[in-house]
C-alpha cells in the first residue's frame, strides 16, 4: 500500500512538474520578445524617448508583464547589453595556452572586438543617454566589466616572453581597453568606414607595439 501511495504521488507530480517547465518556457519567451522590442526602440529613439508602455506595446504583452519581467527600463537595456557578451573562460583559456605572446593577445582582441561590434548599437544608445542617472550608472557598471576582461587577459599575457616592462599592469589593461572600444570602433569603423576587419588588425598591431614592444 505505502509503495503504491508512493508511486500515486510520483504520477501527480509530473503534470505538476510539466505545467512549471511550461510556465517557465513561455516566461522566457516573454523575456525575449520584450528584450528585441525594446532593443529595437533603444536603437530607433534612444533610451530616454523609449516608454516602457511603447516597449510592451511593441513586444506584443502587458505594462504589468514587463515590469514583473524586469522591473524597470534600465533594467531591460542592461539584460538586452548583457546578451551580446562572451563568456570569458574558453578565450582566457586560449590566451593561456598560445606560448607566442603577440599571437595570444590577437586571440583575446579578435573576441574582444567582435563584442564591441555586436553592442556597439547598444553601448552608442547607454553613452547617449549617460546625462541621466541611471544610464550613468550603467554605463560605469559596463565600463568596469570590459576592463576587468581586459585585466585579466593582461594578467596571462604578462607570463609570455618579451611582454612589456614599460608600462604597468594597470597602463596596458587601459591601453587595451581604449585601443578596443566601442568609442575607437565608432570613429574608425562608423565615421571613417573602416571594415571591421582592418579595425581589428589596426587593435591588434597597436595593442601589441605596447604589450610586446
Amino acid at each position: 500500500m505505502e509503495r503504491h501511495y508512493s508511486t500515486a504521488v510520483q504520477n501527480a507530480d509530473r503534470p505538476k512538474e510539466r505545467s512549471r517547465a511550461a510556465r517557465a518556457q513561455r516566461a522566457e519567451q516573454t523575456r525575449e520578445r520584450i528584450l528585441v522590442a525594446a532593443a529595437g526602440l533603444f536603437v530607433e529613439r534612444g533610451y530616454l524617448d523609449t516608454t516602457v508602455s511603447a516597449v510592451a506595446k511593441a513586444a506584443g504583452v502587458a505594462v504589468q508583464t514587463l515590469y514583473l519581467s524586469f522591473g524597470s527600463k534600465i533594467a531591460i537595456l542592461e539584460a538586452a547589453l548583457a546578451g551580446t557578451a562572451v563568456p570569458a573562460g574558453p578565450r582566457l583559456d586560449e590566451v593561456r595556452a598560445e606560448p607566442h605572446g603577440p599571437t595570444a593577445l590577437a586571440l583575446h582582441v579578435a573576441v574582444a572586438a567582435a563584442a564591441v561590434e555586436r553592442r556597439y548599437p547598444l553601448a552608442a544608445v547607454l553613452r547617449a543617454a549617460a546625462a541621466d542617472p541611471e544610464p550613468a550608472a550603467l554605463l560605469e557598471r559596463e565600463r568596469a566589466d570590459v576592463l576587468l576582461a581586459h585585466a585579466r587577459a593582461v594578467d596571462e599575457l604578462a607570463d609570455k616572453p618579451g611582454f612589456t616592462h614599460r608600462i604597468s599592469l594597470q597602463q596596458a589593461t587601459e591601453a587595451l581597453g581604449a585601443l578596443c572600444s566601442p568609442e575607437t570602433y565608432g570613429l574608425m569603423v562608423v565615421e571613417h568606414g573602416w571594415t571591421f576587419p582592418d579595425w581589428q588588425d589596426w587593435v591588434a598591431r597597436h595593442a601589441a607595439a605596447d604589450l610586446f614592444p
